[in-house]
């Protein structure tokens, strides 16, 4: 099979490095194109991030000796990638939006790490296993902008990967999910590199990150809305609330979920079924990343836990345990995913997949 080139705006940042790390001996995509800040332009991309490499394997031999181009010389990607990962930082979401529109102008899908586009009213916030369908906005979205094979798609905060799944998974059997209270336990990875002092960290829990509990209360709502006069239209019927801490792990973000329902509770046992038994496009697509089964329960009374559980389905599984009763809601629960896999490169490789399954980029 002939593989599509891919570029990776933003490669020598961390979440860049992963999606290197993650593309690496893909079946379907080949990194072809690396682009970075101003100053890294022109260095071959070993030298670029001499000092920096924050992967566990070496620097892919046929990445390392690849020119970085700057992020802002867009037409530099012009006829070498049949689709961009964006996962560069900038000062503004309003800049990177910009440059993310420029790539999908001169006719380069582009698949977003970013929070720049999530709350664009034509641009998807995608997860594969929910909201395929949302794909649909693509050709609205390239009509209101004119553009021929460019587009772009995003997906969300890294936090959500654990719970929406399982939850998107009650709802499609029917149970209406009205109320939800959330406490995410966020790994260190999420802050980035260098990230959080290990004097904030360490013998200590922050109880605040920025603009993270708004995203967990406003973008499960777009993920599970629906298209409507062309324009996306957030899911009205659930409530959510959310406290969001950082803790001292490397990576995988623990969630614990209280849910109630609305027109019937299940059982414990409809539950565990419900999650035992889902299966989406991704799985039946057979795409590469997807997770086989998406959602695992752990019946041991401890677990999920990070270090033993964030690598589940190449840790792209979200790991759901501790069902059990709640004095205040229906139902309580434990999950995890690994946010800099499924919550960030991982997550947007899935998307791509989905994308040429579905036709959206062809060679």
């Amino acid at each position: 099979m002939k593989k599509y080139k891919v570029g990776v705006l933003g490669a020598t940042g961390v979440v860049g490095q992963n999606y290197i790390k993650l593309l690496n001996n893909h079946p379907w995509f080949e990194v072809a194109y690396v682009a970075g800040a101003p100053d890294q332009a022109g260095k071959k991309y070993e030298e670029a991030v001499k000092g920096n490499w924050q992967m566990d394997i070496p620097i892919p031999k046929n990445i390392a000796s690849l020119t970085v181009e700057a992020v802002s010389d867009v037409a530099k990607a012009q006829g070498k990638c049949d689709l961009v990962f964006s996962a560069f930082n900038m000062p503004s979401n309003e800049m990177i939006k910009d440059y993310e529109n420029q790539y999908a102008d001169i006719g380069i899908p582009v698949v977003s790490n970013t929070s720049a586009h999530r709350y664009s009213k034509d641009v998807p916030m995608l997860i594969p296993e929910i909201n395929a369908s949302h794909l649909e906005m693509i050709k609205i979205q390239q009509e209101n902008h004119s553009r021929n094979k460019g587009f772009v798609i995003t997906k969300p905060n890294c936090s959500l990967q654990s719970y929406i799944i399982p939850i998107y998974a009650l709802m499609r059997a029917g149970y209406e999910v009205k109320k939800m209270i959330i406490t995410t336990l966020q790994a260190v990875s999420g802050g980035g590199y260098p990230g959080v002092s290990s004097l904030d960290v360490v013998d200590n829990v922050n109880p605040y990150i920025g603009g993270e509990e708004e995203k967990t209360e406003l973008e499960p709502l777009k993920i599970l809305g629906k298209i409507e006069n062309k324009e996306f239209v957030d899911f009205k019927e659930l409530q959510i609330s959310a406290h969001c801490n950082r803790v001292a792990v490397t990576d995988g973000h623990l969630a614990c979920v209280s849910v109630l329902f609305g027109n019937k509770k299940p059982s414990k046992e409809e539950v565990l079924e419900i999650w035992q038994n889902f299966k989406s496009e991704p799985q039946e697509l057979d795409l590469p990343f997807a997770p086989q089964p998406p959602i695992l329960y752990n019946e041991e009374s401890n677990r999920p836990q990070p270090r033993k559980d964030r690598y589940n389905g190449k840790g792209m599984a979200a790991t759901v345990g501790r069902l059990r009763e709640c004095n205040v809601f229906d139902y309580r629960f434990a999950c995890l995913s690994h946010n800099t896999i499924r919550g960030a490169a991982g997550g947007a490789i899935l998307g791509a997949e989905l994308l040429v399954k579905k036709g959206y980029i062809v060679l």
